[in-house]
């Protein structure tokens, strides 16, 4: 099981970014969350298997067809299994 951050710019705010994100999550059961972020980027928190997350990472450097992804950065970090499902936050 993986934890991993993803920070993701580009133009991914206001092209339903996070929608296409939490329904791409749930479709390979992953759990966490997904966030605009002041800056313009947009944050998401995903838990999962290794493959399911690996392909969520994939799908992130694409997005959605209306997103213009620049760059992905990843933070891995200490799975904690916290989640029951994946959401859209709110700052």
């Amino acid at each position: 099981m993986k934890r991993i951050r993803v920070y993701i710019s580009g133009r991914v705010q206001g092209v339903f970014f996070r929608a296409a994100t939490r329904r791409a999550a749930a479709d390979l059961n992953l759990k966490g969350w997904v966030r605009n972020m002041d800056d313009g980027r947009v944050e998401a928190l995903f838990e999962g298997a290794d493959a399911a997350v690996g392909k969520m990472i994939a799908w992130c450097k694409i997005g959605p067809p209306s997103a213009k992804v620049e760059q992905v950065e990843l933070r891995e970090e200490h799975y904690t299994g916290g989640f029951s499902d994946f959401s859209i936050r709110h700052l």
